[in-house]
């Protein structure tokens, strides 16, 4: 699904930023994919994806998870 229109972020580039790039955060997000950089109405749920591709996260650091809420 898309998260961001302005940019055209779906939930699946989220998810492979935080499995592949190491993305932990939302200033990652947005400055890798730009999100909530405009309108700034998919912030919340860009964090929302952001935190739950971060639980899935295996190979992430046991705090991983609570980065995101920075």
């Amino acid at each position: 699904m898309y998260v961001c229109l302005c940019k055209g972020v779906t939930d699946h580039e989220i998810r492979g930023m935080v499995h592949h790039r190491g993305v932990t955060t939302m200033r990652q997000l947005r400055d890798e994919l730009g999100v909530s950089t405009q309108c700034g109405r998919c912030a919340r749920c860009a964090k929302d994806v952001l935190q739950e591709a971060l639980a899935e996260c295996q190979g992430c650091s046991s705090d991983a998870s609570f980065a995101a809420a920075a």
